[in-house]
């Protein structure tokens, strides 16, 4: 997929060689898909239009911002090209990024889009095989979409260190998502994502605002680097230094680069290369990802920075689920509870009713009592109705087992006896001077079997 180094080689070989020429014939592609020529056409009209708007015109310069390349005329409109997933610049006798048309090869090739003669008898042609290109006709392409949407391109426009940071210190994403996003940084793909992440140490789905100062400035760095040493040699890959990520970086298969090991997952919505060993998550806005994606994440030994192993994140979806299941089964209750009380109006007694406060039933941790009518009731969160009469204490021992009821309904299991274990001796203390909780007494078990007797 061509990137920012790809058509900057484009743009300088048609800058070389096409730059005050005059274009003697055009060619356009009936491909509504790719050639969007005219607002609101397609078919042959578009091409027609297009082709005329193109004769007779000389290139006067070769233009581009990030993935985008346009040809500035000595009159407007001005063709522009998105190179999407597989387009591509050829110049007939003249290398482009290693790829050289000889006299054998099929000229213009079947996948054109756009086809140009100049008058020395240069030809160049704009292909895609794909389909995922578009070929424009603006009046002016810096001015509108897609190219007015794009951020600063990373080679002619790079940030500066200081003004990168400050930008990575407002972003809650992951730092792989947004270097892909071309409106942060124009020009940047998958491939130089997955390097620059790699030479810098820094880990794909790391929150773009958690990383240190130290670690954007080694970003920023990597991406000059990376970029311009790739522009150097035309994006010739096999130029590339050898111990780069992006000689090992494709087809998702097994390997390693300079002896660590090379996994795979998936960030930004993209296939994505990096290095556990070297690529570490870090600091508490990371543990969110290892947790959401324990297949991606903790598998890739990423979890040993916030000391979590596949097994202990099984343990923990196994106790976030019982939990959840503790505290889905206490709103039920509450909600039948509330059902309950509409029916009564309004949690009132009704005129009449069997029910008295001397049938109150005990409250007893984690289970559901009945009342004189055959209804179930909370346990916890009962009405005023089910307690005893002024003056009625509980032991020591059974405010303890009510607090610890009222906590496993509203805190995570995990957090229960920590909490218990916490607030219990403060709140007993409390409860030996009086024995009312939330201005409610409670009737001892004995007290209340004696009654009940």
């Amino acid at each position: 997929m061509p990137e920012l180094p790809e058509v900057e080689a484009a743009r300088r070989a048609l800058e070389a060689h096409c730059v005050g020429r005059r274009i003697t014939r055009c060619a356009v592609a009936d491909d509504p898909k790719v050639v969007v020529a005219v607002a609101g056409g397609g078919g042959g009209a578009t091409r027609v239009a297009f082709e005329r708007a193109m004769v007779g015109r000389t290139i006067v310069a070769a233009r581009r911002r990030g993935k985008n390349l346009w040809l500035r005329l000595d009159a407007p409109p001005f063709p522009s090209f998105q190179f999407g997933m597989a387009g591509a610049i050829y110049i007939k006798g003249v290398p482009v990024t290693k790829s050289v048309v000889s006299s054998t090869d099929e000229w213009p090739s079947k996948y054109s889009k756009f086809f140009v003669q100049l008058d020395d008898g240069l030809e160049f042609s704009f292909t895609d095989k794909r389909r995922f290109a578009r070929v424009r006709l603006f009046e002016d392409p810096e001015t509108v979409p897609p190219i007015s949407e794009l951020g600063p391109d990373a080679l002619f426009e790079p940030m500066s260190s200081d003004s990168f940071a400050d930008s990575l210190s407002r972003k809650k994403i992951g730092i792989k998502a947004l270097l892909l996003d071309q409106s942060f940084i124009s020009g940047i793909g998958n491939w130089i994502a997955d390097e620059v992440l790699y030479q810098s140490r820094t880990h794909p789905l790391q929150i773009a605002s958690s990383l240190s100062r130290e670690n954007c400035e080694a970003l920023h760095q990597s991406i000059q680097e990376v970029v311009k040493y790739a522009v150097e040699v035309d994006a010739d890959c096999d130029r590339f230094p050898v111990e780069w990520l992006f000689h090992h970086r494709w087809g998702k298969k097994p390997g390693k680069v300079n002896g660590q090991k090379i996994e795979f997952i998936t960030a930004g919505g993209r296939t994505t290369a990096y290095v556990p060993q070297l690529q570490k998550l870090t600091g508490m806005l990371c543990s969110k990802a290892v947790v959401a994606n324990p297949e991606q994440v903790a598998e890739n030994d990423d979890a040993k920075e916030i000391e979590t192993d596949p097994e202990d994140a099984d343990n923990l979806n196994t106790r976030k689920r019982v939990a959840t299941s503790r505290v889905t089964k206490g709103k039920e209750k509450r909600d039948a509870c509330s059902r309950e009380a509409r029916k009564n109006g309004g949690g009132k007694e009704k005129p009449g009713s069997d029910y008295s406060e001397d049938n109150a039933q005990t409250a007893e941790p984690n289970k559901v009592s009945t009342s004189s009518k055959g209804e179930k009731a909370d346990p916890v969160r009962r009405s005023s109705r089910n307690v005893s009469k002024p003056g009625q204490m509980l032991s020591d021992g059974h405010i303890g087992e009510i607090l610890e009821a009222l906590i496993s309904e509203f805190f995570p299991l995990c957090l229960v006896r920590y909490c218990t274990r916490l607030f219990k001796d403060a709140l007993l203390e409390v409860g030996r001077c009086n024995r009312s909780i939330l201005g409610k007494t409670y009737a001892s078990p004995v007290e209340h079997e004696h009654r009940h007797i």
